[in-house]
């Protein structure tokens, strides 16, 4: 039975935030290192340097991905807090006026004038802050962000993405060891795509072909550059 405490179960909104840094960072953990091992190994004929360079990338990748999302969603946060302060203060100088346009946003939405003031006036009185800040900023709980668990997620991800190509450097053979690379990291992204999908409730084939191309275009270009430089290491 759908009551107002389990309503959102059946829907996949509120997984956005995890959702999305988790995504990102398996996808760039197998990427970045299945880019970087492949571009080593296009110019090595050696294991010791594609093993070193595929082990650094894993952990500046990881570390570096983990400070990008806390730092990027600290940053949305501050803004958001700053916002949701600045709309307090005019709540305070000037209560017509925004009284005035939070009946006008309702409006807008589709109530009559009448029927909007009184929405309005209703809701003002029972929490004029978090009624503008959820109808005229758009901020809301399910919307904002955690820059801790955005930063866990992504790193955490990052690290089981990258440890795929690292197995790969470590028990392939050297020789031709791209084109494992190259393979492995296909259907790792395959499984990503489809799990990202499916977590998601959105579309598998639209998932997988999206990461899947992005990612041959980025180990390509990595293998491109060694053979470019062919310089043996």
């Amino acid at each position: 039975m759908i009551t107002i405490d389990n309503y959102l179960d059946s829907h996949y909104i509120h997984r956005s935030n995890w959702l999305r840094a988790a995504v990102l960072g398996a996808n760039d953990g197998i990427i970045s290192v299945s880019s970087l091992a492949i571009g080593i190994a296009a110019a090595s004929t050696s294991r010791d340097p594609i093993l070193l360079a595929t082990v650094a990338g894993l952990v500046a990748g990881a570390l570096s991905m983990a400070a990008g999302e806390y730092v990027s969603v600290g940053s949305q946060t501050d803004i958001e807090k700053a916002d949701i302060e600045r709309e307090r203060q005019e709540l305070e100088a000037m209560p017509e006026a925004e009284l005035r346009i939070l009946a006008e946003i309702y409006e807008r939405r589709g109530l009559k004038k009448e029927t909007a003031l009184q929405v309005a006036k209703e809701l003002t009185e029972t929490n004029a802050l978090a009624t503008h800040v959820r109808d005229e900023l758009g901020i809301n709980e399910l919307s904002q962000a955690n820059p801790i668990q955005a930063a866990f997620a992504s790193g955490a991800a990052f690290m089981v993405g990258g440890l795929l190509p690292l197995l790969v450097t470590i028990f392939a053979p050297v020789y031709n060891m791209e084109y494992f690379l190259y393979g492995f990291t296909i259907l790792s992204l395959i499984a990503l795509g489809a799990v990202s999908a499916k977590t998601g409730g959105s579309s598998k084939r639209k998932a997988v072909v999206r990461i899947v191309v992005w990612g041959t275009i980025a180990m390509g270009l990595s293998a491109f550059v060694g053979y470019i430089f062919g310089i043996n290491v």
